[in-house]
């Protein structure tokens, strides 16, 4: 009985201090936009590297998987990558997954149709954190949050009032997204996102498509070396390409990531 006793007090001895950390960092002042954007815009110089960091030190597997289907919601395509990341191994292994049994075999590789319903990507580029892309919204600081165990400084977002720049397709759906995003409050990094469309999307005036929903979450672990990944990403919409209705599904994550000794 005695020795239960002491296992649970050395226990509770060893969490004790982490709690502490956890409460004092919660009550303490939340930070002003004008302090949080700095910190921000000046943690987005450091992704490229952070990225190339993570890649040269870690092994993960990367899987994608995205679905098409029809206005009566059928499955009409479904595609899957899995890529292996071995710093040992360059460059990485790159295998397509098995298909399933509703997937067609000869499917077309589906791209990402954030730019319009279905065409090029966006490049990760694209969406950098900057004061133009700042001064396109609206911002609420909502107020702290422990994920992980870490702070975070919660923050949801608007369209900015007025009439917003609108140079190309990728500018048109940032100027009618909104949603909720938790900052790292050390780190000033991106932990999680939470964003959708706030109303229709035409594509070239609506003759090469249109979008009228969709939703992106993603979130992102830190491990060792203060590095950051994206753990999971998923994205759903909705719309029409010329004449045809589209429902679109992408999910992504990292799994198995070990720092290669």
């Amino acid at each position: 009985m005695k020795t239960i006793y002491f296992r649970i007090l050395g226990a509770a001895i060893l969490v004790w201090p982490a709690c502490l950390l956890a409460t004092e960092a919660t009550n303490r002042p939340l930070p002003t936009l004008e302090e949080i954007f700095q910190k921000v815009v000046e943690r987005a110089k450091q992704e490229g590297e952070n990225d190339r960091a993570f890649s040269e030190k870690f092994s993960f597997v990367r899987s994608r998987t995205t679905e098409v289907r029809n206005s009566k919601s059928e499955l009409k395509k479904q595609e899957t990558k899995i890529a292996t990341n071995n710093p040992v191994l360059k460059p990485p292994a790159v295998r397509p997954a098995p298909p399933s049994a509703t997937a067609t075999t000869n499917a077309e590789p589906v791209t990402d149709p954030r730019s319009h319903v279905r065409g090029k990507q966006f490049a990760k580029d694209d969406f950098r954190v900057n004061n133009d892309l700042i001064k396109r919204f609206k911002f609420t600081l909502v107020g702290r949050e422990l994920l992980n165990g870490r702070p975070t400084l919660v923050i949801d977002f608007q369209p900015a009032a007025g009439k917003l720049p609108e140079r190309n397709v990728k500018e048109k759906f940032i100027n009618k997204t909104a949603g909720r995003v938790w900052l790292d409050e050390a780190d000033y990094a991106l932990v999680k996102t939470a964003i959708h469309l706030t109303e229709h999307v035409n594509v070239f005036g609506g003759l090469v498509g249109a979008v009228w929903k969709f939703t992106y979450g993603s979130e992102r672990e830190r491990v060792g070396d203060g590095l950051w990944f994206t753990r999971d990403e998923k994205w759903h919409l909705e719309g029409r390409e010329t004449f045809r209705q589209r429902t679109v599904d992408f999910h992504g994550e990292r799994t198995a990531v070990r720092k290669v000794q």
